[in-house]
């Protein structure tokens, strides 16, 4: 196999191994109520301050609508809080409970394990290597959003 159809395989299934295993790692018993794609609106709306909906939603490139369904479903399971800004009271801002902040290092935690499997057995060349082609790769899927 030539190394065009080496990566074109790798990425195809690299994508449902990664959604895949990410579900089985993630949601156990105690998460169970929640999906994957929550626990990434759970990392995108983080753990420092409130967001709005609109900071949110582009950053998981999804509508305010689309979003503001899955936040009310959140936030009836407890993992999110809404609260008024204090500078404009006409804006809602979101932020992670304390069950939502729980979630997110248990989420958080899988991808640093991910990560530093990834990182174990490369040197410094390999790690600016893959990092490098990484990033291209990003940028071109970024050119379909």
């Amino acid at each position: 196999m030539n190394h065009y159809d080496t990566i074109n395989e790798v990425l195809v299934n690299l994508f449902n191994e990664i959604m895949d295993i990410e579900e089985k790692a993630l949601i156990i018993s105690e998460y169970k109520d929640i999906s994957v794609n929550d626990m990434h609106i759970l990392e995108a709306i983080g753990i420092r301050e409130a967001k709005n909906m609109s900071t949110v939603a582009r950053s998981l490139s999804v509508t305010v609508g689309t979003l503001t369904i899955a936040i009310n479903n959140l936030v009836k399971k407890g993992y999110v809080q809404r609260v008024r800004s204090q500078e404009d009271r006409r804006v809602v801002l979101i932020s992670l409970s304390p069950k939502g902040e729980k979630a997110y290092y248990h989420h958080r935690t899988f991808h640093d394990k991910m990560i530093l499997a990834v990182l174990k057995d490369l040197n410094t060349q390999e790690t600016e290597a893959l990092t490098n082609a990484l990033l291209k790769l990003q940028k071109f899927f970024r050119t379909y959003l």
